[in-house]
């Protein structure tokens, strides 16, 4: 075990010796560092294009040796194995050098997004005791370099940080660009250490921060490239925030270097944005989250020859409903694949051969023979196959607890090394989930339960509903009552007529929205998805106003 904070408790809650050893056994840790993993497509693919961002191009052979010299610059800077590094950058080139370098030194990058301000950032370098902040100059009209002076005002001269590092004009501060120095010699990390810090995908409160390390996330990462056929012609555009669990390994960016691929770097995911990148560079494989998903089959109508490369559509980071689902091949004319994970580990992925209920009605089954999932009721009974319960899971590269947090370790995890999800499935035979929601979005409606994800399909079902979202509202009669906010796709439909089409879809009475408020787009996350607990309080908010009124 790696060393603690006396106040916040243990970094790394490492596997118990007997697991570790069979996962070994079985070839899942194979001990090779995750920089590894470029060393070797460079030695295996080295002409080929690895990387793409605007007008810049690396081959993988320029890519490794422009990590070695990326290196070599943080050794010069003073940085060292085992030190943090705060990571907080779009979807750039030097986000993949920067990672590639901290893996090849030892360091541990610690993943940020660049929607975060102030109160995150400061949080994450004090935290964890972070050496060095990298960021942008500016990016979205946002200037990070004034940021980092916040941080450093905030935390003060008795703080860690003693390097912010720039990627474009750097001001006082240290240019990426000097970065680059004449290689050195580095021994290789240790693959059960840790490699990196992800966050929590939680929308309360300040997010866990997740210790992987490169044994389990170099197995997720080699076993998604094997299920997703990925290969040396595979071009994977990076659509989604690349700091992202999602996009950077399932298969993601990772993924797609260690098959000797191309990764195309998109600073947005607009259809204006992305559909060119797709046609210039012949893109085969991306993600999406559900909304961007929605938008894009809307923009496809007029714009489908720009998709022709297109093979595959991973949809992930919340469920994608059925009804959307059944359109992905019609409309953007390419395969859709359905994932469900999580940056503590547990990945699940509908294969290419499965049948196509599974693809659109699941959101797959899990990566390993040794992904141990159980689906319990809210006393961790274990239920049959096909009920609906909270999802628990250990394995080969699910963690065993976040990192200094042994108090809320306490809650998240069983006492045998169950990782609780907070996510509602349902498990059909052949280990295949269907995702029901989030534990918090299953609406007590007066002893009713109404599974938010469940209205939200026969919602965007209806043809004037662009998309849809479902939550709790508080009611001093049932507890909780359920509000749909509606993106309309046109004209507003009148709620009547929502709720008489939900009515003919055979829905209970319960079911159906007690409340419907018509918007013209959602509140995000930082990663794209639907914000719902903003959506929660906006209500509240309402129904508080009113009563004051």
């Amino acid at each position: 075990m790696s060393g603690s904070s006396a106040a916040e408790g243990a970094d790394f809650t490492p596997w118990p010796a007997e697991f570790a050893a069979r996962y070994r056994e079985a070839g899942y840790w194979r001990g090779e560092p995750l920089d590894q993993l470029l060393r070797d497509s460079a030695r295996r693919h080295g002409p080929r294009t690895a990387l793409v961002c605007g007008a810049r191009r690396w081959t993988h052979a320029e890519l490794d040796a422009q990590v070695d010299r990326v290196a070599a610059g943080l050794v010069r800077l003073g940085l060292a194995a085992g030190d943090k590094v705060v990571l907080q950058l779009p979807n750039v080139a030097e986000f993949v050098l920067a990672v590639f370098a901290l893996f090849r030194l030892g360091a541990l990058p610690v993943f940020a997004l660049p929607a975060h301000r102030r109160s995150e950032i400061a949080y994450f370098c004090s935290f964890t005791e972070a050496r060095a902040l990298i960021v942008a100059d500016r990016h979205g009209g946002f200037d990070y370099r004034s940021l980092a002076r916040e941080v450093c005002a905030e935390l003060g001269d008795k703080a860690a940080l003693t390097h912010i590092i720039v990627v474009g004009e750097a001001e006082e501060f240290t240019s990426f660009v000097a970065l680059d120095a004449e290689p050195v010699a580095l021994p290789a990390p240790a693959a059960d250490g840790l490699a990196f810090l992800q966050l929590s995908g939680g929308s309360t409160g300040r997010p866990k921060l997740i210790p992987r390390t490169h044994d389990d996330y170099y197995y997720s990462v080699r076993a998604s490239a094997e299920i997703c056929a990925l290969d040396a012609e595979s071009t994977y555009l990076c659509a989604l925030p690349v700091a992202h669990n999602f996009p950077m390994s399932s298969p993601g960016i990772l993924g797609v270097l260690h098959a000797g691929g191309c990764v195309v770097l998109a600073p947005d995911a607009s259809p204006d944005t992305a559909f060119p990148l797709i046609e210039r560079e012949g893109v085969t494989i991306t993600s999406l989250v559900p909304p961007l998903a929605l938008v894009w089959m809307e923009a496809a109508a007029t714009r489908r020859g720009e998709l022709s490369s297109l093979r595959l559509l991973q949809v992930g980071g919340s469920r994608l409903s059925d009804e959307a689902a059944r359109r992905v091949l019609p409309v953007l004319g390419c395969h859709l694949q359905q994932v469900f994970g999580m940056a503590e580990g547990l990945v699940n992925y509908t294969r290419d051969d499965d049948e196509d209920a599974l693809v659109i009605g699941t959101q797959g089954r899990a990566i390993s023979p040794d992904d141990e999932v159980r689906v319990v009721d809210d006393d961790d009974r274990d239920l049959p196959d096909g009920e609906a319960g909270h999802l628990l899971t250990r394995g080969p590269y699910t963690i065993r607890g976040y990192f200094r947090a042994d108090v809320h370790n306490a809650r998240a995890f069983t006492a045998d090394g169950f990782y609780r999800t907070g996510d509602i499935v349902r498990r059909l035979p052949g280990g295949y989930l269907v995702v029901e929601g989030r534990g918090k979005d299953q609406i007590n409606r007066g002893g009713d339960k109404v599974a938010a994800e469940e209205v939200e399909n026969h919602l965007l079902a209806h043809p004037a509903v662009l998309d849809a979202a479902v939550v709790a509202m508080p009611d001093a009669y049932l507890g909780e009552r359920s509000c749909a906010f509606i993106v309309p796709r046109g004209e507003i439909p009148r709620a009547m007529e929502i709720a008489r089409f939900m009515r003919e879809r055979g829905l209970a009475q319960f079911k159906l929205p007690d409340r419907i408020e018509f918007v013209t787009h959602f509140p995000k996350t930082g990663v794209g998805k639907i914000d719902k607990r903003a959506l929660r309080e906006q209500v509240a908010q309402k129904l508080s106003a009113a009563r004051a009124g």
